[in-house]
């Protein structure tokens, strides 16, 4: 991604759009033939001073602007005539956008392999673990049992629709920008639909209805749905991060020479692969605001808000990009103690079924009625230090409801599971819809 991203890679995807607009206009005649491939040889990023063209860009106020200046000149060396042809009825930002345009395509489909990747570690994790059972958690305490594959079919349910929705983006994201001075493509007369739609054909991007200069909902579309999929990258290290504490010990980060150790405590296992995700998505919030912001342009050229997008979005895209190699190392070779998730289940002495006991109790005494008396009797169990299913044994009002079967039965974790594997089997048989 930093590659993608790199001067050189914005560089290339400016002359990309210059040697592309050259062949289109030289094939309808709108340019000399010769003057394509004149221009052609002369569009590789091989050739520039990258640091003279970012000292010219400070007075120029872009980089497309000294680099259409040196594209011309290199142009002249060899070809003199051709010269004159180059950047021919473009503007500044049609080369800037179009080259981000490129750039984002190959960032989408780096992105997109990752979370294949990602996505099928997941499906793993939910198939293999969709009757493995464990402590859900509300407010950070025990609530009532789940299993660890409707945990991570929960992720997996969110990175299908992240990859639904990068998909979709697609269509609208990566196309030509070609409107010349003020998106009129006036300097070319009558032909201005005819190069666009070459232009398009040329780079293989689609051709917008009209030039989008200072309409950026684009550029923000790929900035949000990013800070979107970070968002649930940073959910799933947080739960990681969590299930590795000390006192929980259920789920841990693959272990490797040097990873995650301490210079001061030889028995340190940190998770440091989480952190390099949750650090991802505490600063990309801030950056999918700029981009936000800069959406509010001027006329038909943005006045400094066009320019906060040019270091924004490459970050947005390389923080997404680390966060999600992490993340997809991390759960496809995460470590998973079941006999500790099942020893944690039993760290309340029954207390996290509680609310089956009130269920089963509802029907006889009223949903209220019910609650209350388990409510009292969990009470009792904390304070006399006693397991919840001892307590209920000796309540009469308790025994006369239900026999010591049911309540043997009703304080069995895996019977308390509801309709946990079915969902963990739909999120899976969505994802194999999808994939046909």
């Amino acid at each position: 991604m930093r590659e993608i991203f790199s001067d050189r890679g914005r560089l290339q995807g400016m002359l990309d759009f210059e040697a592309a607009l050259a062949r289109a206009e030289a094939r309808l005649g709108v340019i000399p033939k010769v003057a394509a491939p004149a221009i052609q040889a002369q569009c590789r990023a091989e050739l520039f001073d990258i640091e003279a063209l970012a000292r010219a860009a400070v007075p120029a106020g872009n980089t497309a602007i000294p680099m259409v200046k040196a594209l011309t000149a290199l142009v002249g060396k060899k070809y003199r005539k051709s010269a004159g042809y180059v950047h021919w009825g473009a503007t500044s930002q049609d080369a800037m956008d179009t080259g981000l345009v490129l750039q984002l395509r190959n960032a989408l489909d780096l992105i997109d392999a990752y979370l294949a990747r990602f996505a099928d570690a997941l499906a793993r994790l939910a198939k293999k673990h969709k009757r493995t059972p464990m402590a859900g958690r509300t407010w950070l305490q025990q609530a009532v049992p789940i299993t660890f594959g409707l945990k991570a079919a929960g992720a997996l349910s969110a990175v299908e629709r992240h990859r639904e929705r990068l998909h979709e983006l697609r269509v609208r994201v990566l196309v030509i920008q070609f409107g010349g001075a003020a998106g009129t493509l006036a300097s070319l007369g009558d032909r201005g639909l005819d190069i666009a739609k070459a232009l398009a054909a040329e780079l293989r991007l689609g051709a917008p209805d009209i030039p989008w200069h200072a309409h950026r909902d684009r550029v923000a579309e790929v900035a949000t749905t990013l800070g979107l999929l970070v968002g649930t990258l940073g959910k799933v290290a947080h739960d990681v991060s969590l299930l590795m504490q000390t006192e929980v010990g259920e789920a841990f980060e693959p272990a490797a020479p040097g990873r995650g150790g301490s210079s001061t405590m030889p028995q340190k296992r940190n998770p440091v692969g989480s952190a390099v995700v949750l650090a991802a998505a505490t600063k990309i919030p801030a950056l999918v605001a700029v981009m936000l912001s800069a959406m509010v342009q001027e006329h038909e050229r943005g006045l400094g808000n066009w320019h906060a997008e040019w270091e924004t979005l490459p970050e947005i895209c390389m923080l997404s990009a680390g966060a999600l190699e992490q993340v997809t190392q991390m759960i496809e070779g995460l470590e998973i103690d079941t006999g500790r998730m099942r020893h944690n289940l039993d760290a309340t002495h029954g207390l996290i079924l509680a609310e089956a006991v009130s269920a089963a109790l509802a029907p006889k005494l009223g949903r209220e009625a019910a609650h209350e008396l388990i409510e009292t009797a969990c009470r009792r169990a904390v304070e006399q230090g006693k397991p919840l299913r001892d307590v209920l044994a000796q309540d009469a009002k308790v025994r006369k409801l239900l026999s010591l079967a049911d309540l043997d039965r009703l304080f069995d974790p895996t019977r308390y599971l509801g309709v946990t594997e079915q969902f963990v089997e739909r999120v899976l048989a969505s994802r194999t819809t999808r994939k046909k």
